[in-house]
């Protein structure tokens, strides 16, 4: 053990220790550490956005049973678990040039603004129904405008092979 925390000394300069206070920022670093092919987990950094699929689908799982189990200390340890999971394919993601965990973010407040107008801006819904409404239009907007994206994409593909 001792080894390890000196190579993670040298190469970023800082130690990791398992009961130090930590914090998000923290935690990326640590995903980073552990994907990196020279000094990091050979299993971490072996992994891909496909070999974690099945990871995914049992961490959500675990997080499912223990909301169902009411058990809030097991949640947090399963909840955990899941985030890991996103920030691993966010991860290698970005590895691979497709997006970054910031995209993530970007893209999923983007999404909670939009998809709240009544929240974050001065629309006014008076009922429940109203909200849901509005909420089944933006869904069905986002549909089309994703729909429109990925045909002008094939076309884009399709005269390209041409």
């Amino acid at each position: 053990m001792i080894s390890v925390m000196r190579e993670i000394i040298k190469s970023t300069g800082k130690a990791y220790t398992e009961k130090a206070p930590h914090d998000f920022a923290e935690l990326r670093e640590i995903i980073a550490i552990l994907r990196d092919p020279e000094e990091g987990c050979s299993w971490d950094s072996a992994q891909s956005l496909d070999s974690l699929k099945s990871c995914l689908s049992n961490e959500t799982d675990e997080v499912l049973e223990a909301i169902d189990r009411k058990d809030m200390e097991n949640l947090c340890e399963e909840l955990g678990d899941l985030l890991l999971q996103v920030l691993l394919q966010s991860r290698i993601a970005e590895e691979n040039g497709f997006f970054s965990f910031d995209d993530v973010v970007q893209v999923l407040s983007e999404k909670m603004i939009r998809r709240h107008p009544y929240v974050f801006t001065d629309l006014k819904v008076h009922s429940e129904e109203e909200r849901l409404d509005l909420w089944k239009k933006i869904k069905e907007r986002e549909k089309a405008e994703k729909a429109e994206k990925a045909k002008k994409a094939e076309e884009a593909h399709t005269r390209h092979r041409a």
